[in-house]
């Protein structure tokens, strides 16, 4: 088992497996009713949501508070008038001491597996717990199987935006079989979820593919009320199209109505109408750099980075998997190497990246890394392992404008030596920081990493 799992977890598991075993023995053990476990039976066969099975599962004990959780903190469900948790709260509550927690036996990757969570220890006895997990178990399984199906629509929208001719039927069609046709806008992502230290974004193979479209659905689903389709692109990275849920149009529109010339109101319900979607892609994008950590929580020796579109019409998906997919490079082009470094995009739209990221996000891989190593291989060969020390000041130097004294504090060490490894990195790699070319220079090949 991974190395990060606690002892807790794995004295928990027993024991209720334990009790899994014990059950089979003739004995007056706690378990379910046998009314109530046919009441659950038909409820799962009659397609009961995941909610409605938890009250009907703990009611004969009272409905004891109880959240279904996934590894991010999604809440799946939970049972009557039990508090809602935000997810970082329920992270935190699957990972600390309190309470009970089991997980649930599905097929599910490390983002989107089931937990159900009790924050009362000993409210329920183990044995009802467990075989509410199985039946809980089963729930999962149909819904992965559900789930499975929807994927070849999805893999054909992503093939019909990213055709290489616009065929808005096929569009059409393809958005229609993913439930996401007639919505007034629409925003398309791309994401990687590469180990730390793979720099050349292109490997990662089958599995890691999966797990990047895991990954991203699962971010998806802390939206509220999203509508989205996610499929693997050509790339190797996870691409999803995520469907606005307003019409556009907003009260501010319907004040215009009474314009004078019925061209004031339709301007007016235009201007209302973007400024909601923009309002909604905002929203998407704050909230997902707020789920990234979660995500890097599941796959702490991993980096997750997302690249977002600006929203715009059905016609224009092609155009939206382009600015996609070249934020996501800007996005891991800026992103820093060393932890203190004072900048760590992770997920951005093209508006967030400036100057350079922008321009060497489009460069081929194979010019940038010519490039990294003209300008930086010096520095990589300095031997003694002063070469990442050497690169991790020019950096932090750069991304501080050039302060001394903020560089030294950042770094935690004094001016002085902040200034002797600046003149070596001068030295080595023949360029002078006091010139603005130079410094261009230095800071483009740094974007090239």
């Amino acid at each position: 088992m991974p190395p990060r799992t606690s002892f807790r977890a794995v004295t928990e598991a027993v024991y209720l497996r334990q009790w899994g075993e014990l059950s089979r023995h003739p004995a007056g053990h706690h378990k379910l009713p046998e009314n109530v476990r046919v009441d659950l039976d038909r409820a799962l066969e009659h397609g009961a949501t995941a909610g409605d099975l938890l009250d009907r599962a703990f009611a004969h004990l009272g409905t004891p508070a109880c959240h279904l959780l996934t590894a991010t903190g999604r809440t799946v469900a939970r049972t009557g008038d039990t508090t809602a948790l935000g997810a970082r709260e329920a992270r935190e509550a699957l990972t600390g001491a309190r309470g009970t927690t089991l997980r649930i036996e599905a097929d599910g990757t490390a983002f989107d597996t089931w937990y159900l969570h009790l924050p009362e220890e000993g409210r329920v006895p183990p044995r009802v717990l467990q075989e509410i997990g199985e039946l809980l178990g089963r729930h999962r399984r149909r819904e992965d199987r559900s789930r499975a199906g929807r994927g070849p629509a999805a893999a054909r929208l992503l093939e019909a935006v990213g055709g290489p001719r616009a065929d808005t039927g096929r569009l059409q069609r393809a958005l229609a079989s993913c439930g996401l046709a007639g919505r007034s806008s629409y925003t398309v992502l791309a994401a990687t979820l590469r180990p730390d230290g793979d720099r050349a974004g292109e490997h990662g193979g089958a599995d890691g593919v999966d797990d990047g479209v895991a990954a991203l659905t699962e971010a998806l689903g802390h939206l509220p009320s999203a509508a989205f389709a996610v499929a693997a692109g050509d790339g190797g990275e996870a691409v999803a199209v995520l469907a606005y849920e307003g019409d556009g149009t907003g009260t501010g529109g319907e004040a215009r109505a009474g314009a004078a010339h019925e061209g004031d109101a339709r301007a007016g319900n235009a201007r209302a109408g973007a400024a909601h979607t923009g309002d909604a892609s905002s929203a998407v994008l704050e909230r997902l750099r707020e789920v990234a950590q979660l995500i890097r929580s599941c796959r702490p020796e991993s980096t997750w980075h997302v690249g977002l579109s600006d929203p715009v019409d059905a016609s224009a998906l092609n155009t939206a998997l382009t600015q996609a997919r070249y934020a996501l490079a800007g996005a891991r082009a800026m992103s820093p190497r060393s932890p203190r470094s004072p900048r760590s995009p992770r997920v951005a739209r093209l508006s967030d990246l400036g100057g350079l990221a922008v321009l060497l996000a489009g460069v081929p891989a194979s010019v940038r890394a010519v490039f990294r190593e003209t300008v930086l291989g010096p520095l990589s060969k300095a031997g003694r392992g002063s070469g990442g020390m050497l690169l991790e000041t020019l950096e932090v130097f750069l991304g501080h404008d050039c302060s001394w004294a903020r560089t030294a504090e950042a770094l935690h060490v004094h001016v002085n030596t902040v200034h002797y490894r600046v003149e070596r990195i001068e030295a080595l790699t023949g360029r002078d920081l006091s010139r603005l070319d130079d410094r261009v220079d230095l800071r483009a090949a740094l974007l090239c990493r």
